[in-house]
């Protein structure tokens, strides 16, 4: 899997968020996406994801046979994390992620259940999701898009929201569950980009 971003430009009425960036993402790698408060990081993050359109240049997916992925099948090679994303709070949290596995599978020899588990909710699995602690949440966050069988991982502030034991739930997450996928933080706090073997600072490429 590759994602190629080639003069890539993405603006909001007259203002360019980022612009003329070109650059490629391949799997069995980490990449962060730093820069200060407004500098495009989840802007960035969510364009890759599909979630926002661009306004120049392209961005495309390619498989492992070199084929590209038509956009409107990109989704589902991508999960998500961020802060902004919301849960639907009705639900119990393992409701939550068997509805959220009826559209995008887990990986092998996971089931809701057992992701809870693993991630310290198995107490909570029965609970509405209004219950749970803002920590609890992002718990629930990490294990929606770590769990998923896709070979994109889009973490925008991952451990937004986490106690320590939560961070260090976040490092094993990563250490147990990203070989073969293709990681993108957007953060400015080095405790969740710092085993990323690269670093895109979208300062470098800001509009004019």
């Amino acid at each position: 899997m590759t994602i190629s971003l080639s003069d890539l430009g993405k603006r909001f009425n007259t203002d360019w968020i980022f612009r003329r960036l070109t650059y490629k993402f391949s799997v069995g790698n980490s990449y962060a996406l730093i820069g200060p408060n407004g500098s495009g990081k989840s802007t960035l993050l969510q364009v890759i994801g599909g979630a926002l359109f661009f306004n120049e240049g392209t961005l495309q997916y390619t498989n492992a046979t070199q084929q590209v992925i038509k956009d409107e099948w990109v989704y589902q090679q991508v999960s998500l994390a961020a802060p902004y994303l919301e849960l639907i709070e009705e639900m119990t949290g393992q409701e939550l992620l068997d509805f959220h596995h009826s559209f995008k599978p887990f990986i092998a020899g996971k089931n809701s259940f057992s992701i809870l588990e693993e991630v310290g909710l198995s107490n909570a699995a029965h609970k509405q999701i209004r219950y749970y602690s803002s920590g609890m949440k992002q718990r629930l966050k990490l294990a929606q898009s770590f769990f998923c069988n896709t070979s994109v991982l889009l973490l925008d502030e991952p451990c937004t929201n986490l106690d320590q034991e939560g961070i260090e739930l976040y490092h094993r997450l990563l250490s147990l569950y990203t070989k073969d996928r293709i990681v993108i933080i957007a953060s400015n706090d080095l405790v969740e980009y710092k085993f990323c073997q690269q670093q895109l600072l979208l300062c470098d490429y800001k509009g004019n």
